[in-house]
């Protein structure tokens, strides 16, 4: 409910989706995926020309190459959200992946953090141990 909450306030409209996140037995990364009923048929040109004006300056955001899904060993140790998606008509799939012990958690707390004290988004970021 939160997610179609926080939507609904951002888009000024009534939201509905339908969100599954796929955890399965590994030590990190989490796979979501997202069902959209769009209010009327857009192109795969047209998804991708919204996802890259609203994430534009969005350093760990990476939009896939079009036909091209995420998968957990891409964004294994990073901070990054990899999207892809699929659109046929009223109908939009997107896929996302994170590392859930990164940008899930630990990552996306000293994101927070050096947003809240002004320094550089990415600072410690960059470069992130791995283990396991």
């Amino acid at each position: 409910p939160e997610i179609e909450e926080q939507l609904s306030r951002i888009a000024g409209n009534p939201i509905k989706i339908t969100f599954s996140p796929h955890l399965i037995p590994m030590n990190r990364g989490m796979l979501s995926t997202i069902y959209v009923t769009l209010r009327r048929s857009l192109t795969p040109v047209q998804i991708r020309d919204i996802f890259k004006k609203y994430y534009r300056r969005e350093r760990f955001i990476r939009l896939l190459p079009d036909g091209v899904l995420p998968h957990t060993g891409r964004i294994r140790g990073s901070n990054f959200c990899d999207i892809g998606f699929v659109v046929k008509g009223t109908r939009l799939v997107l896929v996302s992946a994170i590392d859930n012990l990164v940008k899930g958690a630990s990552g996306q707390a000293v994101q927070n953090m050096n947003i809240m004290l002004g320094y550089p988004e990415h600072t410690a970021l960059d470069t992130i141990p791995l283990y396991p």
